[in-house]
């Protein structure tokens, strides 16, 4: 094969399921017998590369730890240090550098640790191929397939690339991971096809990553690493870029106002201490001082953290977060787009309903567990129905698959529908073991596509061997002459009961139950038993089975609803199934409907973007259905969770909000394209997660009121009192302005974002994608208690100044006295000031300390929620008040602060004024929320 051959090679076209085998095989250059000669094997893996997708590099370390600095916020707080510094305030430089480095670690940290978490989940297994080369079969690690190569595979087999089917024997292959199909898909190396055949229903292909359920197969490698199906999701993965989260977008556009609202303040205070003949470097300063009140330094540490709690939290409840800032995005999702099979569904055939001696029955139970019952709907008790019995023997006999049991945990070797049959006859109380003991199978004749029946010969049942045959029903129907009825006898299959039992099907069906029928015949001595075996069979019952929803998707869904959420079922799976599914989940309201892939072809963005609000279902859609489909929800302004397990849904996952991969079932390349990972497959989880993002929000917006507040508070303390009482005049410095929104706002907004989540959160609507964290109501109580706090500042920096000025002077000096016996370094810098300031700063704190209770609800009381009921708020207040004593206190400290040593009747002052933003606060929520309360 020459290189330009080699280069327009089938593997390159996306028709290869159309070419004649001949043809194909010429274009290859490969021999159906014998395969390709180990030296051109060897030569097409040198110049086209492995059978493998390259892994996406990872992140180096130091580009994670840039990226923490991209916040709006960080580069205020940056250059607020840088400022600091060059005006010879080290000490403030290094407490902001230090906050904002320890916030940039935290990061880096915790998204470290969830890399780690999602490695743990990865399969180690190297899988491996049956390869025939120059004529000899060996076995080879599957990465070192080419395209040409003659592959032979058996039921177990992973298929190791994109494969066109040679030859072939009552072949399945499991493709849900691919197709969404949860049926294993019957394949045939002779099926002849039309252009555009869909991917789920080319019959003549196999690919990479699927499973053999059953039979066998010969096939050729036609298109192999990137270039096959996987490959290409894997590849179309990278050009999908994450959009902001909507608490990225929130806080820089907090920041961004924040850092303009400082600049514009800081000139104005500037400009108009000009105007009254202030000297510059003062006015410097205090424009410094306004700079440091205007920016909330522990924010941006206090989010990192309570995010990173939030992750941890989640992760005790069997959900990974790869990416921190997905925390809080899950509690803003108003539509979860759900793929079906695994995720809604169990992915385990069970067997729900039972015809047969003209009786109903209903089998409980779920999955391959043989836990259930067998429900008798009418009056005929299945352990006195000889039908049921010799149904119950068809379907344990006539069965190749088997059922595994590890510790309580099943599992199957073989096809899902014959294993849901085998635990149907466990569950009947009947031994599988020993009816195969009992009654050995001699012969059989393998169930095929043409025939649609698959029928064994055993011994036992009764005199000579007896042929069991089960299949589609209007087959086997056509080839029954007799029928079982309850009481054993066995008499002619009328008509009229042809059509009874054809309506049976039909009423099966509708529920999107796959039907099998049953039959048998005694076989005379002289028969001969291939030949006769599915002729004038005797009919027994129907049996009709569903890959079952999980019982907690149906709560989960509930849940959802009623928080505003709406599920929306995206399967490759067909119509009928997935409309049935999603009527037992009460996933479809009224009004609403399924969509097919094929009519999403005809549709333009602009139509389905009009009728998305009408569909609950897209079925048999293809992957780049799947991307488009939540690619239009969110331009229409919605947050998504796409949650799924299979390859197919690695695209839709990552151009999701938030992406949420299965842990257990998901395919490597679904996990890695989430956000998030469910290390337990329950649907359910996502709920839970879903309401801690609501709740780590609401967390959110009450730290960052309770931090704003006091900031524009502090504004309105320095601002005025300049105004009013001269440039000089300033109320708080600088590093007292540092220390209370570094260490004691941070204690207690940390305690903040461990409340417990409120009950109402899951119960009101999700928050629009625009929506701010400043809205309306956040606004109207910060101002309220902005106010409040200023009156209550600005009156103790009064009673500091006038009414207490010896005795503040007195404590002053006895400071001195202390340094100058310890050896304390020379007190410079020491106002008459100090002593008001000491009392605006202390009482700032004390009233800061009081307000973070009122702040552990934005509408409810404190006294409703239980004023000490949050036990880190406890401590977080007790720890703050320890330090603000050891400011006061400790010498060493004095001089850094420049406070000075309070006494008793200080302290009662300060205590009858920091009640007072308290009492507004809650006066505040009494009156905002009166309406709800009604």
């Amino acid at each position: 094969m020459s290189e330009r051959e080699l280069r327009e090679k089938p593997e390159t076209r996306d028709d290869v399921y159309l070419i004649p085998q001949s043809e194909l095989l010429k274009e290859l250059g490969t021999n159906a017998e014998s395969g390709l000669s180990e030296a051109e094997a060897k030569r097409r893996l040198e110049t086209h590369g492995p059978n493998s997708i390259a892994a996406e590099a990872k992140t180096p370390a130091y580009e994670k730890l840039l990226a923490q600095f991209k916040d709006f916020t960080v580069l205020i707080l940056i250059a607020a240090a840088i400022i600091s510094a060059f005006t010879g305030d080290r000490i403030e430089a290094i407490l902001i550098l230090a906050i904002v480095i320890v916030n940039a670690i935290l990061g880096v940290l915790q998204e470290g640790k969830a890399e780690r978490a999602v490695e743990a989940l990865q399969k180690m297994a190297s899988p491996s191929a049956r390869v025939i080369r120059g004529g000899r079969e060996q076995r080879l690690p599957a990465e070192e397939l080419v395209v040409g190569d003659l592959l032979h595979l058996e039921a177990g087999d992973v298929v190791p690339a994109d494969l066109r089917i040679l030859r072939s024997s009552n072949l399945k292959s499991e493709e849900a991971a691919l197709t969404g199909e949860s049926l294993p898909v019957e394949k045939d190396a002779s099926a002849q096809l039309t252009e555009k055949t869909p991917l789920a229903e080319q019959t003549n292909m196999l690919f990479s990553a699927t499973g053999i359920s059953y039979g066998t197969c010969d096939a050729v490698v036609v298109r192999s690493g990137e270039s096959t199906e996987i490959g290409r999701i894997a590849t179309g993965l990278r050009n999908i870029d994450k959009s902001e989260t909507p608490l990225q977008r929130n806080i820089n556009h907090l920041g961004k106002t924040l850092g303009t609202a400082c600049l514009v303040i800081v000139v104005i205070t500037f400009l108009l201490g000009l105007l009254r003949h202030g000297k510059p470097m003062d006015l410097f300063l205090t424009s410094v001082s306004l700079a440091v009140a205007a920016i909330p330094e522990g924010l941006p540490a206090v989010v990192t953290i309570v995010l990173a709690i939030g992750m941890n939290r989640m992760a005790r409840k069997n959900a990974i977060v790869k990416r921190l800032l997905a925390v809080e995005t899950l509690g803003s999702v108003n539509v979860i787009c759900s793929d079906k099979t695994g995720t809604l569904t169990q992915n385990e055939m069970t067997v729900r309903e039972v015809y047969a001696g003209a009786a109903h029955y209903e089998v409980t139970g779920v999955g391959y567990s043989p836990e259930g019952e067998i429900r008798d709907l009418g009056n005929t008790d299945y352990h006195d129905n000889a039908a049921y019995r010799r149904l119950l023997e068809v379907a344990a006999l006539c069965n190749d698959s088997s059922l595994l049991e590890d510790e309580g945990v099943y599992s199957i070797l073989g096809d899902p529908t014959e294993a849901a049959l085998l635990t149907f006859v466990e569950k009947s109380k009947h031994s599988i073991a020993e009816l195969k003991q009992e009654h050995p199978k001699q012969a059989d004749k393998p169930f095929d596509s043409k025939r649609k029946m698959m029928s064994v010969f055993v011994e036992g049942l009764e005199p000579g061997l007896v042929s069991l045959t089960k299949g589609a029903p209007d087959i086997v129907l056509d080839r029954c002459d007799f029928e079982l009825l309850a009481s054993g006898e066995r008499r002619p299959l009328s008509d009229e009961r042809r059509r009874e039992i054809l309506a049976e099907n039909h009423a099966m069906a509708q529920k999107a139950l796959r039907v099998l029928a049953f039959a048998y015949r005694p076989l005379a001595a002289t028969d001969e038993a291939g030949a006769v075996c599915e002729d004038s069979m005797t009919y027994v019952g129907l049996v009709g089975m569903i890959d079952p929803p999980r019982s907690e998707a149906r709560d989960a869904i509930a849940i959802c609803h009623d928080a505003g959420i709406r599920v929306i079922m995206i399967t490759g799976d067909h119509m009928d199934t997935a409309e049935a599914i999603a009527r037992d989940l009460k996933l479809m309201g009224e009004g609403m409907r399924v969509v097919s892939g094929q009519e999403l072809e005809e549709l333009s963005d602009e139509e389905l973007g009009a009728e998305l609000d009408e569909i609950a279902v897209f079925a048999r859609v293809s992957p780049e259905h799947k991307t488009r489909i939540v690619r239009l929800l969110k331009e229409h302004g919605a947050i998504v969770s796409m949650t799924g397990d299979g390859v197919n849904d690695a695209p839709a996952l990552k151009q999701a909000d938030i992406g949420v991969a299965m842990g257990i079932t998901g395919t490597e390349v679904a996990k890695g394209a989430a956000d998030m990972i469910l290390t337990d497959d329950n649907f359910a989880s996502i709920v839970s997660a879903v309401e801690e993002g609501r709740i780590i929000y609401s967390n959110i917006r009450k730290f960052v009121g309770f931090l704003l507040s006091c900031n524009i508070g502090e504004i309105l303390v320095i601002f005025l009192i300049m105004t009013f009482l001269g440039p000089e005049m300033i109320p708080l410095l600088p590093v007292q302005l540092l220390w209370l929104n570094l260490v004691t706002d941070s204690f207690p907004a940390l305690a903040l974002g461990r409340e417990a989540g409120e009950t109402y959160l899951m119960h009101q609507k999700p928050r629009l994608r625009d929506e701010k964290i400043l809205n309306r109501e956040m606004i109207a109580s910060i101002s309220v208690q902005a106010i409040a706090i200023f009156l209550t500042v600005f009156a103790a920096f009064q009673i500091g100044r006038y009414f207490y000025p010896d005795q503040l002077l007195n404590a002053q000096q006895q400071v001195i006295q202390i340094a100058d016996r310890f050896h304390f370094f020379a007190l410079e810098g020491f106002s008459p000031s100090d002593g008001a300031r000491s009392f605006a700063f202390v009482t700032l704190i004390c009233a800061e300390l009081l307000r973070a209770y009122s702040s552990r609800s934005e509408k409810s009381s404190v006294f409703q929620v239980g004023f000490f009921s949050n036990s880190t708020m406890n401590r977080a207040v007790l720890l703050s008040f320890v330090l603000l004593l050891l400011v006061l206190y400790v010498p060493a400290f004095d001089f850094i602060f420049h406070t000075i040593m309070l006494t008793d009747r200080d302290w009662l002052i300060i205590a009858v004024l920091f009640l007072l933003p308290f009492i507004a606060g809650e006066i505040f929520k009494l009156l905002y929320h009166r309406r709800e309360r009604k």
